[in-house]
């Protein structure tokens, strides 16, 4: 018995989660990985999120590197099936653990992100591997905080001479980076977009995504690329997610106002126009868990 545990312990330590990644081509040096629209478990390894890549005369700019260490090594394996460039230089567009935990996979790399992005990842990236690690479980193995060791403050990155528009926007967290090529016009919007998968609201601020969103739509980009769910090439995806916001926002002041508990506002029928949304049950219950009492507070107030 205790020769077959020690094998069962040396085989989760040396388990390597097959992700499956498939590089997606947007333009002739574009392409992305696409997420599974579900929530962290041990079946998916923890990939939920987008990635993509921009190949360039000299070099590859990776945008967000995924959940965990496996994830990034094997991300680095695919993209060196389509070119043998290195990859310089990693963006992280916000601190949540599905963007930014394959940053320990890059070493050779420059890591960049806002200040605030790199103090949250400073201060709480243990504490997000602690959570995940009891969610996925083996496909985090190796996985370690690498903070970001480059500050992004200009609206414009030129990196070897490919340049990239940068947009400082926030209400999905205080820190919302989002990437423009104006060379091939794709949008990285990262989470400030879902597109049909409802919009997670951990550190949400609703009015400031709102604005940030209405800004998103100005821009004249060919391809959006959300930070979950399929791309977009129209505005849908921008529009659709306002309306979820508003919704979100009205109904959790409705139920305010009319004394509603939790479980009242829960048992309400899907609005039609999200019925296309993946994860509907489950975001909207945590987003009302998670706001509600704010709401509740700020009625008793008034």
């Amino acid at each position: 018995m205790k020769s077959l545990l020690i094998f069962l312990s040396l085989f989760t330590f040396c388990f390597s989660f097959d992700f499956k990644l498939k590089p997606i081509k947007l333009a002739n040096n574009s392409y992305y990985f696409y997420g599974k629209e579900e929530y962290f478990s041990v079946k998916n390894g923890g990939d939920i999120a987008n990635t993509a890549f921009i190949i360039t005369k000299n070099s590859v700019i990776l945008i967000d590197t995924g959940s965990s260490y496996e994830y990034g090594e094997q991300l680095k394996e695919k993209i060196k099936q389509i070119t043998n460039k290195p990859i310089k230089y990693v963006i992280n567009t916000h601190h949540h653990p599905d963007h930014f935990l394959g940053d320990n996979a890059f070493k050779n790399s420059e890591i960049f992100s806002t200040e605030f992005t790199k103090k949250e990842i400073e201060q709480n990236g243990d504490l997000y591997i602690a959570n995940l690690n009891n969610l996925v479980q083996g496909a985090m193995n190796g996985t370690k905080i690498k903070v970001p060791n480059e500050i992004l403050k200009s609206n414009e990155l030129d990196l070897d001479g490919y340049k990239l528009k940068l947009f400082y926007l926030d209400g999905h967290t205080k820190s919302d980076l989002v990437i423009y090529d104006e060379n091939t016009k794709i949008l990285y919007a990262a989470d400030l977009v879902f597109n049909k998968r409802t919009l997670a609201t951990p550190h949400v601020n609703i009015p400031d995504w709102i604005k940030s969103l209405e800004k998103l739509k100005k821009i004249n980009y060919k391809i959006l690329v959300p930070g979950h769910g399929r791309i977009d090439k129209t505005k849908n995806a921008i529009n659709e997610d306002i309306a979820y916001l508003n919704y979100l926002d009205n109904t959790l002041k409705h139920s305010a106002r009319n004394g509603l508990d939790i479980f009242e506002i829960l048992a309400r029928p899907i609005p039609k126009e999200f019925k296309s949304f993946t994860m509907f049950k489950e975001e909207f219950e945590r987003s009302i868990i998670n706001l509600y009492p704010k709401y509740e507070k700020r009625r008793m107030k008034n």
